[in-house]
């Protein structure tokens, strides 16, 4: 979501940061209140709400703890890693439970069968309580965030003070002292930094910095599949602008988003088939909920490029600043700074809502060939994941060197090894292996990639500058997948807004999956009460080049240099966090190659164009064929090959630089 500018505080310190602006639709604050208003549909208090709640039967009870007891023993995945690392044993926890909940009422029930999934610290492993639950959504009018003065890239003995602001109000605020840029001091009386700390206690992240991400999410949004509802009925907030304080109540409203088909577009995936998923779903919801609720301008721009998307015949942008898959891409461009001019990329989310998957990684490619080639500045902060294969599909664009997508193992186990016995289920490379641990005593099977090898090298680098990475807490699953790729294959620096990232290293499979998977044999899954459901991570994941074999989960990927977001950052565009992203990029090497055929001989003679390399490998579908060294350049090379290129070969080239790879490009040759 795009961000006004800040309406309190002094002139901002990187207001020669322009460009890259999202385009946004004009709507004036009664239209966009009656948009939202119309869009999230009847606002319930929560007080209102919470006597509509159904409780769950004994039976029903002992139902939900029997199949979570053999979800996690049987097939999750980190079961080892969570037992050793936190001292949990969720089985064990489990068999208390189902001897003493006959003690508790509906919602200690629900809360003790909740904290024992959120003590695996692990966000793809979920119960996702019933739909009387599940269905609603508890917000408040606004949205806090956090930011730090003095902000910006510090050494970690520079002292640090954290405060918060609210970054967003929403168009259905009534309270007029309320408004973006105010800094937070008590949430109902405690100390804000109080507050947060307690809301963080009750997520599920697996590092300090995730858990307070998500605490502070969870203050003003929440998703009531995967939270019960707030113990609150309003909020006490007091807030300043610098010279005068404000104590106003807000009251929680529950809004009914039943549609969650809808909410999950583009996740579904033909039954009896091993999903290629890895996200963090409560983080994906609650965005996709947040824009209902608090952008208006930007569930606009989204139905306009479907409609566009449904009339072109050859699908393309409906404007130069739009993308084709605005939930993806809501933010590009070319950033002049004071450090230089260079490319900006907002990489929101692994997950259209229209699934399609090649049609993103074609996006971008196409991207990044309308941006300078004199630095790349890639933002995935909150990135929840999505498809598995996009992230690790679109590397292969940032490097000249080869990707190797990461291994994916299953828990060696009895029930693991009936899933990949049988054939329709396309996980067979994994059954010899399985059989080995269980006889051995492995607690693993070995690892094979879910993304084909060939695929993650099929395009080939686009993007030839050096490249940025900022990452955050919020970053997980795919999105840690795609950053560990990042950091592994050596394709530039990660910046981190915190030490890590999220730290959600798996593929996920949600209940209903694994229904489907053991159809052909008896089947320990049955339908859960009340439109319960449940997710697992089933395959976990592990690094690859120097980090070979290191485990993603709860280690996550550590950042190359951190960065404090200021104030200016949080109510404004980012200004800041892009100004120190492109410091780093002002003393990152550049290079180029170029490939172009000669037009009167195109498929045996070409001109290199080339800078910053001294030396050129040439290549024909990827058998060596010419070498030279050069001069650093920029220079052209003018070459004939010794054969004539057949239609529809790759001729490829290579730049070195003191040995090393840094460059590479390709070109097809055309009949």
């Amino acid at each position: 979501m795009a961000k006004r500018k800040a309406s309190l505080g002094s002139k901002k310190k990187s207001d020669t940061v322009t460009g890259a602006a999202p385009y946004q639709p004009k709507m004036s604050a009664a239209a966009a209140r009656s948009a939202v208003a119309t869009t999230i549909g009847k606002r319930v208090e929560l007080a209102k709400y919470r006597s509509t709640v159904t409780p769950l039967t004994m039976e029903e009870r002992d139902l939900l703890i029997e199949q979570a007891a053999v979800m996690l023993e049987q097939i999750y995945a980190h079961l080892p890693l969570k037992r050793s690392l936190h001292a949990n044993d969720p089985i064990q926890l489990l068999r208390l439970l189902r001897l003493r909940h006959a003690g508790l009422d509906e919602r200690a029930f629900q809360s003790a069968l909740m904290e024992i999934f959120l003590g695996l610290r692990d966000l793809h492993t979920n119960y996702i309580l019933p739909a009387v639950y599940a269905q609603k959504f508890a917000f408040l009018p606004f949205r806090i965030e956090e930011f730090y003065e003095p902000g910006g890239v510090f050494a970690a003995a520079v002292p640090q003070l954290r405060k918060y602001v609210v970054s967003w109000v929403s168009p259905v605020n009534t309270v007029g002292t309320l408004k973006e840029g105010m800094i937070v001091t008590h949430w109902n009386g405690s100390p804000i930094e109080l507050a947060v700390a307690r809301s963080g206690d009750r997520e599920a992240g697996s590092n300090a910095d995730a858990r307070r991400a998500q605490g502070i999410e969870a203050l003003t949004l929440r998703w009531l599949g995967m939270s019960l509802p707030p113990d609150e009925d309003w909020v006490d907030l007091t807030y300043t602008d610098g010279s005068k304080t404000y104590e106003s109540r807000f009251d929680w409203e529950v809004i009914d988003l039943s549609d969650r088909a809808a909410l999950l577009a583009g996740l579904t995936q033909a039954a009896g088939t091993a999903p290629t998923i890895g996200l963090d779903l409560k983080r994906l919801l609650l965005d996709r909920s947040r824009k209902l609720i608090f952008d208006p301008q930007a569930v606009q721009v989204e139905r306009e490029v479907t409609a566009h998307f449904e009339k072109a015949a050859v699908p393309s942008p409906p404007r130069a600043d739009t993308s084709l898959f605005p939930d993806v891409f809501p933010r590009f461009g070319e950033v002049m700074t004071p450090s230089g001019n260079y490319g900006y990329v907002r990489l929101k989310s692994f997950a259209p809502q229209s699934g399609n998957i090649s049609g993103v990684v074609d996006e971008f490619g196409r991207i990044l060939r309308t941006l300078p080639q004199t630095g790349l500045i890639l933002d995935v902060r909150g990135n929840g994941g999505g498809y598995i294969n996009i992230g690790e599909l679109i590397l292969q664009m940032l490097t000249p060197r080869k990707i190797t997508p990461e291994p994916f193992h299953f828990l060696a186990t009895p029930l693991a090894l009936k899933i990949v016995s049988e054939p329709s289920n396309d996980v067979g490379e994994w059954k010899e292996t399985i059989i080995q641990g269980l006889e051995s005593g492995a607690s693993f099977s070995q690892g094979f990639s879910l993304t084909d090898s060939e695929e993650c090298n099929r395009i080939g680098q686009v993007y030839q500058g050096p490249v940025v990475l900022i990452t955050d807490a919020l970053c997980y699953s795919t999105t840690d997948i795609f950053s560990a790729g990042f950091q592994d294959h050596q394709i530039g620096t990660v910046l981190g807004c915190h030490s890590s990232t999220g730290a959600g290293g798996a593929n996920v499979w949600d209940y209903e999956t694994l229904q489907s998977m053991t159809a052909r044999f008896e089947n320990p899954f049955v339908a859960l009460p009340g439109g319960a459901t449940m997710r697992v991570a089933a395959r976990r994941c592990t690094r690859v080049g120097g980090r070979s074999g290191t485990p993603v989960e709860d280690y996550g990927v550590v950042t190359d240099m951190r960065y404090f977001m200021t104030r200016e950052d949080v109510v404004g565009n980012n200004a800041d966090l892009i100004a120190a992203a492109a410091n780093i990029l002002k003393s990152r090497p550049k290079q180029t190659l170029r490939l172009t055929p000669d037009s009167a001989n195109p498929s045996q003679k070409f001109a290199i164009d080339y800078a910053n390399v001294d030396r050129i490998d040439l290549f024909v579908n990827d058998r060596p064929v010419l070498s030279q060294e050069v001069s650093a350049g920029p220079g052209r090379w003018p070459v004939q090959l010794p054969f004539a290129a057949t239609a529809g070969s790759v001729l490829g080239a290579s730049g070195y630089r003191q040995g090393e790879l840094v460059v590479s490009t390709r070109l097809s040759i055309g009949p």
